[in-house]
């Protein structure tokens, strides 16, 4: 086996895993939707990394792999924490639009899981935040690209203006890119916090009801 097939693999085996949660759910449920967009992501990170576009494979591998897995997690086992509660209790709701249903997914795992992502990659490694820096800048530029893909594909026609509206306003005031800025801040917070299990599991927790907050009210509906 390669170096690079050795590398590639677990990203194989993530990618397999959505696909078979993908043919469990309706299309129309949210957490579907946020998958879809979630193993869109995934593909062309293993496309990348077949590329070589990542300086440390190794790195890029065990980094995306472990962000996967926390979704993963929750998504098969369906007992979501509070940053994953929102999309879960409105997934079926009827006045909560695709584009919501898909942003508040990338809130949940960006602004709660990437923090954690990193702090497992670093342990698996043995190394420190800053030795990830230039994976987590990549992994989070490709996100950025493809939420402006997804904000242009699920967002409503020009039939549906009385929606798109308060729809343009409510996602108007969420960025994924603070969001992952705020992630890489948190990341460093917690693996500082490594040697205080009890303080950095509150300061997951507090994170986690905080980014709920978020999903919650991205989630408002906007009518059937």
């Amino acid at each position: 086996m390669t170096q690079l097939e050795q590398f590639t693999t677990p990203v194989d085996a993530v990618v397999s895993r959505m696909r078979a949660l993908a043919a469990t759910l309706p299309e129309r449920d949210g957490v579907a939707v946020f998958n879809r967009v979630y193993l869109t992501v995934t593909v062309e990170v293993e496309r990348r990394l077949g590329a070589g576009e990542f300086p440390d494979g190794e790195a890029a591998v065990t980094l995306d792999v472990r962000f996967a897995e926390r979704y993963l997690r929750v998504a098969e086992e369906g007992s979501p924490p509070a940053c994953w509660r929102p999309l879960f209790q409105f997934r079926r709701h009827p006045g909560v639009r695709p584009l919501q249903f898909a942003l508040a997914g990338v809130n949940a795992h960006v602004g709660h899981d990437l923090a954690l992502a990193v702090v497992d990659t670093c342990r698996t490694l043995r190394c420190e935040p800053a030795d990830l820096e230039d994976e987590f800048e990549r992994v989070g530029d490709l996100l950025v690209s493809l939420e402006e893909r997804v904000r242009e594909d699920l967002m409503p026609g020009p039939d549906l203006l009385q929606i798109a509206d308060p729809l343009t306003h409510l996602l108007g005031s969420w960025s994924l890119e603070k969001a992952r800025d705020a992630a890489w801040s948190a990341a460093r917070a917690l693996w500082a916090l490594r040697g205080l299990p009890d303080l950095a599991e509150e300061f997951a927790d507090r994170l986690g009801n905080v980014v709920g907050l978020a999903g919650r009210m991205l989630l408002t509906p906007l009518g059937d």
